[in-house]
């Protein structure tokens, strides 16, 4: 049987993410980066900015790496499937998400330990009247 395409895509969106660095393709992302800068495709600041981008998505993984164990399974399933949605794969916005993610954590169980109770997110507040 094959299965269609959003039914896949579904799985592979709630499917736990293993307790490793994912490996994300960067190319297409440091490609356009270096492209944005009004140069042509053969201009050899393209190649330049590339490598840069290269080197500095290889040097996140590697900050990734040493940091991976620090961060909330929910928190790595939720920015490792947000990383690789769309396209463009970057480890510098993985590792963005995830600390953000760490700190909104920390200030709300900060908060609750300030307040004497459990630390959970608050919910919304409603706008529309009742």
């Amino acid at each position: 049987m094959i299965l269609p395409p959003a039914l896949i895509l579904g799985v592979h969106l709630v499917m736990p993410v293993a307790d490793s660095v994912p490996v994300l393709n960067v190319d297409q992302v440091c490609q356009g980066i270096a492209q944005q800068g009004g140069v042509t495709f053969h201009d050899s600041a393209v190649t330049d900015e590339k490598k840069n981008c290269l080197d500095s998505e290889k040097a996140t993984r590697d900050e990734l790496v040493k940091q991976w164990s620090t961060f909330a399974p929910p928190d790595k399933t939720a920015c490792t499937n947000e990383s690789r949605m769309g396209g463009d794969s970057s480890y510098t916005e993985l590792l963005t998400c995830l600390e953000m993610a760490r700190d909104v954590r920390s200030m709300h169980t900060d908060k609750a330990g300030a307040q004497g109770t459990a630390a959970t997110p608050e919910a919304p507040v409603s706008t529309r009247p009742k």
